[in-house]
Formats: C-alpha cells, sequence, structure tokens
C-alpha cells in the first residue's frame, strides 16, 4: 500500500532541482521564525532537563564520561568511536536516480533501517515509479590507499513495501536482492532507530556520512554545533552538499538523531549556507504511532522492524479508513453517468450458496475489482474489474505471494494443495494488471494475488489462448485511452472433473467485455474457452484449444448470471449460441 504518495508522474532533472529547491526555501522561512522565537526561559530549561534525563538511559556504562561530552566539558574518546563510526557508515548508500529509459537525474543518500528497509527523504523519491527506476550503490567509496572499493548494487522494492510523507520528508521502501551478487542487502547491516525523544540536545555536536554531489561516501565529525530544536525539526552548522539528502545525522554514541533534508540557505549570499536541517527521528516514529492502524498486517511487521521501540499499546483501534469509493471494489457508473453496467445478478439457486462475509454480505471488494464467490465449489462465480488505459501502470511481477482473504473463512477458499506439482496455475480470473492503473495500483497489483482471484486452469490455456485475448483487450484499452468492465469466471457443471479426491475442476471459462466505442455506443462482447480436453490427463495435454467469440446470452445460460441489458449491446447476440472460432484479434466483432 502505498502511503502519502504524490502523483506519478516521470521525474526529471528540473523537477528534481525544483523540488531541492523548494525544501530549501521552506527550510530558510523555519529556520528565520525560529531565530526571532529563542528565549532562555524556565520552560526550555525544564525541558532540557529532562532530555538529560532520557539520554542517561542510552549511554554505555563502560564509557564513563560520555555525560561530561554531552555537557561541553569534555573532548576525550574512547579509539573504539572511530570503528563504531565505520560500522555505522557501511549500511549507507548513494541512491541514482532514474527516469523511465534508465537516464541519470540526480543522485542522494540513503541508509538501512532494518535488514531490507531503506530510509532516505521523500524529495530523493517521493513515488513507486521513480522508486522502481531507481538503484542504490553500497560501499561507493575510497580505501586507505584512495582507491574505489568494489560495490554492491540493489534495485528498490516498492510493491513489497513502501511508506512516504511529503511533511516529514521521508520515505522508507524495501529492497530487492541481486541475483548476479553473492551479497544482500542484510549484510551490510542495519541502524537501529530509537523512537523516543532525548538523543540530542542544543549545543552538542552532531556527524553525518553522506555522498556529497553523489560522490564517495564521505563524513563531517563532530565540529557541527545543533543550533535549534524545535517541533519536527533540528537545525545544525555542518558540511554538506547536494546529493546529502537522506543522510543519517548522528550523535556522540552514533544514535540516529535526525534524517537531513536540506541546507538553509543564506538570503544575503549566493550560493551560501548559513544552517543545515533535519527531521528528527522522533518526529518521523511519532508519524508511525498515529497512523499505525491504518497500515496492513504486513506493513506493520516491517515498521515494528524499523522502530521496535514503538508504543502502539495506546494507539485506540480504530477501523482503517475506507478509500474513495472509486477505488474500492467494481464501480457500476464507471464507464460514464449515461453508461451504468450493473454487476450480474445471482440467481435463487446460486444466492442460497454464496459465500457471505460476517455481516451477511457476499461482495469482496478490492482496489478496482469486486469477486462473488461459490461456498461449495470454494471459487468465484464471477469477478468484476474496472480498466482505466490512460492510467494504467505496468508493474513488473515479482516474488508472488498468493494468500486467503482473511474476510472469509479459509476452507471457502482453494490454496496451494490444489496447485501443487501439476500442470495447474493460479489463473488470474482478475488478470493481474488490469486493475493496476492510479494512485492505488500497487494496492490493485497485490489484492490480485489473493486465493479468491485465482481458478485452476491449465498452462497451456493460462499461459497462452487465454492469455492472448486478455492481452488484446488490456492493449486495446492502453492504446485507445478506453475505458473497459471486464467479468470473468468458471462455468460450473455437476460432472466437473474431481482432482485429487475433493477438488472440482472447471472444464470452461467465459468472460464479457464491455466498452463505449467511438460512436458513443456501448459494446458488449462475450468469450468461451474450454480446457476439458487439458484436464482429463493433467499431465498430458493434447488436442486444439480455440476460443469462441458467443453472445452474452449463452454465458447467461451456462452459468445462471443475469447480466441485465448488455445482451442488447452484443454485436452477435442473433448468432447462434455455438459462437464464432476467434483466430485472431481482428475476427472479434464489436
Amino acid at each position: 500500500m502505498l502511503r502519502g504518495i504524490v502523483e506519478q508522474k516521470e521525474i526529471s532533472k528540473e523537477k528534481f532541482e525544483a523540488k531541492q529547491n523548494q525544501i530549501q526555501d521552506q527550510a530558510l522561512k523555519r529556520f528565520m521564525e525560529n531565530e526571532s522565537k529563542k528565549d532562555s526561559n524556565l520552560e526550555k530549561m525544564s525541558v532540557e532537563s529532562n532530555t538529560l534525563k532520557s539520554r542517561r538511559k542510552l549511554l554505555n556504562d563502560y564509557d564513563s564520561i560520555a555525560m561530561e561530552r554531552i555537557l561541553g566539558n569534555s573532548d576525550l574518546f574512547p579509539i573504539s568511536y572511530l570503528q563504531m563510526g565505520t560500522n555505522s557508515g557501511n549500511s549507507i548508500c548513494r541512491i541514482q536516480i532514474r527516469d523511465d529509459k534508465g537516464s541519470f537525474i540526480g543522485s542522494g543518500t540513503g541508509f538501512l533501517v532494518s535488514e531490507n528497509v531503506l530510509m532516505t527523504n521523500n524529495h530523493v523519491i517521493d513515488n513507486m515509479r521513480t522508486a522502481l527506476n531507481s538503484l542504490v550503490e553500497f560501499n561507493y567509496q575510497d580505501d586507505v590507499n584512495f582507491m574505489p572499493c568494489p560495490t554492491c548494487t540493489f534495485r528498490l522494492n516498492p510493491e513489497q513495501f513502501f511508506v512516504t510523507d511529503e511533511e516529514l520528508d521521508f520515505t522508507l521502501v524495501a529492497l530487492k536482492d541481486n541475483p548476479s551478487s553473492e551479497k544482500h542487502p542484510k549484510d551490510f547491516g542495519h541502524l537501529n532507530l530509537i523512537s523516543e525523544e532525548g538523543k540530542i540536545l542544543e549545543g552538542e555536536y552532531v556527524s553525518i556520512i553522506q555522498h556529497p554531489n553523489g560522490g564517495p561516501k564521505a563524513v563531517t565529525i563532530r565540529e557541527n554545533k545543533v543550533s535549534s530544536i524545535f517541533g519536527d525539526f533540528v537545525h545544525y552548522l555542518t558540511d554538506t552538499e547536494p546529493g546529502s539528502s537522506g543522510s543519517p545525522v548522528f550523535n556522540d554514541q552514533w544514535i540516529v538523531v535526525a534524517l537531513h533534508h536540506s541546507g538553509v540557505p543564506d538570503p544575503n549570499k549566493k550560493n551560501a549556507w548559513i544552517a543545515n536541517e533535519g527531521i528528527r527521528i522522533s518526529s518521523i516514529s511519532n508519524y508511525f504511532v498515529k497512523k499505525y492502524t491504518t497500515f496492513s498486517t504486513q506493513e506493520q511487521g516491517f515498521i515494528k522492524e524499523v522502530f521496535p521501540s514503538l508504543d502502539v499499546n495506546d494507539v485506540p483501534n480504530t477501523p482503517k479508513p475506507t478509500p474513495p469509493q472509486k477505488d474500492v471494489g467494481y464501480d457500476d457508473s464507471f464507464l460514464g453517468s449515461d453508461y451504468k453496467v450493473d454487476l450480474p445478478q445471482l440467481s435463487e439457486a446460486m444466492k442460497k450458496d454464496v459465500t457471505c462475509l460476517k455481516d451477511g454480505s457476499y461482495i469482496l471488494d478490492y482496489t478496482h475489482f469486486s469477486i462473488v464467490m461459490c461456498r461449495s465449489r470454494c471459487l468465484a462465480y464471477f469477478t468484476a474489474v474496472n480498466i482505466d488505459g490512460n492510467q494504467s501502470q505496468n508493474i513488473k511481477r515479482s516474488g508472488d505471494s498468493w494468500n486467503f482473504d482473511p474476510r472469509i473463512p479459509k476452507d471457502a477458499q482453494y490454496g496451494d494443495e490444489l496447485y501443487a506439482k501439476n500442470d495447474l496455475d493460479r489463473g488470474h480470473l482478475v488478470r493481474r494488471l488490469d486493475p493496476v492503473w492510479g494512485d492505488k495500483a500497487i494496492q490493485a497489483n497485490n489484492d490480485t494475488f489473493h486465493f479468491t482471484n485465482s481458478s485452476p486452469q491449465h498452462k497451456n490455456l493460462n499461459q497462452k489462448i487465454w492469455l492472448d485475448l486478455e492481452n488484446y483487450i488490456l492493449q486495446n484499452a492502453q492504446n485507445h485511452n478506453l475505458k473497459v468492465s471486464i467479468f470473468t469466471g468458471p462455468v460450473f457443471r455437476s460432472d466437473d472433473m474431481i482432482y485429487r479426491g475433493k477438488f472440482k475442476i472447471p472444464a470452461e471459462f467465459w468472460k464479457v467485455a464491455v466498452m463505449i466505442k467511438d460512436d458513443g455506443k456501448m459494446s458488449a462482447t462475450a468469450y468461451l474457452q474450454t480446457q476439458k480436453n487439458m484436464i482429463e490427463n493433467l499431465e498430458f495435454a493434447y488436442g486444439e484449444y480455440k476460443t469462441y467469440q458467443v453472445p452474452v446470452s449463452r454465458i447467461e445460460e451456462i452459468t445462471g448470471l443475469n447480466f441485465g441489458n448488455l445482451s442488447k449491446c452484443d454485436p452477435i447476440a442473433n448468432i447462434v449460441s455455438a459462437g464464432m472460432v476467434i483466430g485472431a484479434p481482428e475476427h472479434i466483432k464489436l
């Protein structure tokens, strides 16, 4: 699920630089406002006293003079301090920001905050599209002989986990393994994030490990004084350069206190800086405390890995917010207010055998599509999806993970037991790419991997013939910026083959596609495909497999569904129900 994501337009060098300038202007405004408010008062002293108490809990008992350094009374450090800094730097990487063509746009810095989750700025990576195109490079630095070290490059995996917020200017995104590399992201370690406040004081010093100007890793050590701590921000006098955005800001114990995101420009001198600004880690942690219950179980798992001390015990168990109707479930007005296309209606017999949710309803809504399940067959009666060719996104398939829908009983859904060690595919009824459009594209992609959306299809059907038809429909929607509504499902017959003693395998599948033609008229076309000769012997498929365009009324006849007035929009409504063989896309009558 995407959180706080902005419109996923293609990034450009101009847009990237404009965003950086905007961040700098905002930082300057905050700096000037805070300078005018500074006052040494009792309230401030009380806050600092409480901060010191919190800080003492974070100190190593063996570092006897740590508190002296914090108070500015000592500059002595154990020699291990340098090694601790080196170890902390292992998890910091350069980010190469690239566009859809792979062209280099700019660079930033990021760092691992769990075994495979990276933190950087929102203005570095603000959407899934940019994340998918960008690369992260670890060990981009010089050795003791000033020679380049061997690097290790990974791609980002926003499909697995992606959270971003423009106001706090942070992004968390998962990483992918590199199949050509012996190393994994976890091999570079990670920086532990502490949720509590009190990790830094005004007047104390910070260090930053960064990739200035996209160059090799560099560090600014200690002579970087914290000038202000206010609200969600920290100001400090530290040397940084463009490309340092997304760097971790450390205190003297190498604890991350802030996420560096901008320099504060000198209003009186061009190309000069009066301070730097970072986002407090405690503020980012508090963001997740407030929004914790709005995240999925999977997302919560990632969040707890990033913030192990996150206090969510007192967070009210409020229901997750319902997205706008256009994103949840099938939209019957999707093709336009004058072209309402209702969900097909179940017969009375089908209603008695429907799988219901706890509230008694039976429509399972997902992102841009809906499903109605048959209880006795543990498969869908039908699926209904809206396709927007104008907003379609090409999200790559990786690491398929099929899940049971927790809203209905597990035993009402066929799972992996059916598909193991045979030629049956988990056939997507709602094709994976069909609902993948708009701001909810990633969630829609993930939603298609529910067992409720799968049906046992022989690989030769799922991967060849049926796929050709699905490709044709989707490509036409994309090429002509069309909106299409698709209904798909299996044909249930009493004599369907029983497999492995309990699974009934449908011998036929149907599809009904509804679109508005150039002349403003609605077109409803229906298709039927058999796999009967494929599944009679699952190990040996044979014969010629044909796809038929059939009248919508034929689908109604063999399924028991009622498609309302769609038959009136069917170009072959008067053709015999046997239909016509489709040998090529151009044979389809619209």
